[in-house]
């Protein structure tokens, strides 16, 4: 590969930058934050991110009011409202959440462009929202309706302030999307009520408390930053300060036994931890705070070394839906709820922007990838609660939420919405800007488009990502008279690389990553390309040995994606008997015809058939090992958020060897 000629163009990292644009995602730092990185508009037009966001705008959004309305959910507004008489319909007192999950995904989705269908059935929504709306702001149709009235009197489970926080964030949405006020309104109204009725003992308010489930605290981050009102931001603060001080009764579950400050890892409840946690990156963000930025640090740290998944799934325990013990990280009883793959990608995105660190995007990669995007069938109409490593052969489903079978709906329902939510407003995930440059967080075909210091900048991406390693980037604007840094990011996975930018060449050596960032430092000309290519052999992994669940075998991956074995695939018998062989070649074969278009890892192994040991199957250490009958086989791989979507049987993505 040839040597550059001229000086290097790659450059070390740039300042942090101050603005805040008019950028139309759901987390928009606000012009004094301390934030490295702002997001910037990106604009998804094809390949394999864009074919998921079709589906989820042409089938998963459109079918859900009717599914609200099924459920009883828009049901339960009408009666707050006193325009239908009837029973309250759900099995718990947080339905509303549902709908408003649903508001925002879409209007994140309108916000990609205008669909008659979908306004009307926005706009017929938010009228209901707003018809059940009490005078002084407060809005629960469970309380409304089924508690006589009675608030704030069971914080633990009530989830009234979970509530307000998606209907916040869902009228930030539709602001931000469409400039409309009317359900703005209503959450400023019920963000008003409730900064009247919480506050510390010494502030004179009725309540000092907080909500068993974390949310409306980066909600009210949010509004702040939409409205400018620093009294929401001063609540939220108040309100990630009082966990862990008992006022919940002292329990993990509820993030309610250790002040977030001292904590030294990720425990309890895995979706009330993450959401926590984004609200405290959200406020180190606004507030630069050192402590809290730091507490941040440590626990997404200890999360990442001790209690994620390959899949970047995230609890152990079915049991109270928690984190579990460090390195306890089991396969067919792992629980990896679809919302807590949410939730982190909510948190490691703010992370990246407060810090400008690559690791967090890599881990956002390997979850969208992977324990995210398995909880969505691939025609959209069907949901996965958890996601489990491993559906053993025989397996005995248990139905309902836990489910490992694909389900049209929930009786908690919490999962199918933040699926749409995330996948209408994937591309604000997708790429930031500071004063010196753009950065390229997640690779898709498309346009990004940023600001720095007031000069716009845009390029051009192409690529097959991630069945294929080139990226390319074109500059299509660009001061004319500056440089600026542009930053690619190399995956953690990647273990080769090359660039070419314009006519030259450039190995590992001549363009070295710095914290996982490429940088490429010039200025730029409309026109000017880059070609990042990298090398996306499969290859075979192990795990840290203290994850007993797993010790003495391999998993398949290449590139971002995790792969899995399904009986499907390898017809004359289950999986449990299969053993692969590490000693063989891994080979790719990309399938237009199956499951969609996937790229298909083949390898070697038997099936390992062994003699009957009667009626005890254990034996001593020291014996010989029983006589065994090998049967070759050849393994299948298929990617992981691909399972389950032809016929039940069972899979696996740990694989031990021979």
């Amino acid at each position: 590969m040839p040597r550059p000629r001229s000086a290097s163009p790659f450059s070390s990292a740039s300042a942090p930058s101050e603005q805040a644009g008019t950028f139309t995602g759901p987390v928009r730092p606000g012009p004094g934050a301390k934030a490295a990185l702002a997001p910037v508009a990106v604009e998804v037009r094809a390949g394999f991110w864009s074919t998921r966001r079709e589906v989820n705008a042409r089938t998963s959004l459109p079918q859900g009011p009717e599914l609200l309305e099924t459920a009883g959910n828009l049901h339960n507004l009408r009666l707050a409202a006193g325009t239908v008489e009837g029973e309250f319909r759900g099995a718990y007192p947080f339905v509303d959440t549902d709908v408003y999950k649903w508001l925002e995904a879409a209007s994140w989705q309108l916000a990609q462009g205008p669909s008659a269908e979908l306004e009307s059935d926005v706009d017929r929504i938010v009228s209901l929202v707003a018809a059940a709306q009490q005078p002084d702001g407060y809005l629960n149709t469970w309380f409304q309706l089924v508690k006589g009235g009675e608030r704030y009197k069971d914080l633990r489970w009530g989830h009234e302030l979970y509530c307000a926080g998606h209907l916040i964030q869902a009228a930030v949405a539709h602001h931000r999307a469409t400039g409309r006020t009317e359900l703005l309104d209503v959450a400023r109204k019920f963000a008003d009520h409730v900064d009247s009725v919480f506050g510390p003992p010494d502030s004179g308010k009725e309540i000092d408390g907080i909500d068993g489930h974390p949310e409306v605290e980066t909600a009210l981050v949010e509004l702040y930053r939409e409205t400018g009102e620093h009294r929401y931001l001063d609540l939220a603060g108040y309100f990630v300060d009082r966990f862990g001080h008992g006022l919940l009764g002292g329990e993990a579950y509820c993030q309610d036994r250790v002040p977030l400050r001292e904590a030294d890892n990720v425990e309890g409840h895995a979706v009330r931890q993450l959401y926590l946690l984004a609200a405290a990156a959200d406020l180190a963000t606004e507030t630069g705070e050192a402590e809290l930025r730091s507490a941040a640090e440590r626990l997404w740290h200890a999360m990442t070394t001790t209690k994620t998944h390959l899949t970047g799934g995230l609890g152990a325990h079915h049991e109270e839906e928690d984190f579990g013990d460090p390195y306890e990280l089991p396969n067919e009883r792992a629980y990896c709820e679809t919302c807590a793959a949410i939730a982190s990608v909510q948190w490691s995105w703010r992370m990246a922007l407060l810090t400008g660190e690559a690791r967090y995007s890599d881990l956002i990669e390997r979850t969208l990838y992977n324990g995210f995007l398995a909880g969505v069938s691939l025609d959209g109409e069907r949901w996965l609660y958890v996601n489990p490593l491993q559906v053993r052969d025989g397996h005995t489903d248990p139905g309902g939420d836990q489910s490992a079978r694909r389900t049209r709906w929930f009786r908690c329902a919490c999962c199918p919405p933040n699926v749409m939510r995330l996948l209408a407003s994937l591309e604000h995930y997708l790429a930031t800007s500071d004063t010196g440059g753009l950065q390229i967080h997640q690779y898709a075909t498309g346009r990004y488009a940023g600001d720095l210091d007031g000069a716009s900048v845009a390029v051009r991406v192409e690529t097959e990502y991630p069945w294929q390693g080139a990226i390319g980037v074109t500059v299509e604007d660009t001061p004319a008279d500056r440089p600026w840094t542009l930053s690619l990011r190399v995956p953690q996975w990647c273990g080769e690389y090359r660039v070419r930018c314009g006519d030259m060449a450039y190995d590992q050596t001549d363009a070295p990553v710095a914290d996982g960032w490429l940088r490429l430092e010039r200025t730029w000309a409309p026109g000017d390309r880059v070609v990042l290519e990298l090398a996306i052999e499969p290859r075979l992994t192990a795990a840290d040995p203290r994850v007993d669940a797993v010790r003495g075998c391999v998993a398949i991956e290449r590139g971002p994606l995790v792969y899995c074995l399904e009986q499907v695939d390898h017809p004359g018998g289950g999986l449990d008997d299969i053993v692969l062989d590490p000693t063989r070649p891994l080979a790719v074969e990309h399938r237009p015809d199956l499951l969609g278009g996937v790229t298909t890892v083949a390898a070697a192994g038997h099936r390992r058939h062994v003699a009957d040991a009667g009626w005890w199957p254990y034996s001593s250490a020291h014996s010989e090992a029983p006589d065994t009958d090998n049967d070759p086989v050849e393994l299948t791989a298929i990617p992981y958020y691909a399972w389950a979507n032809r016929q039940d049987g069972s899979m696996r993505v740990w694989l031990p060897t021979s």
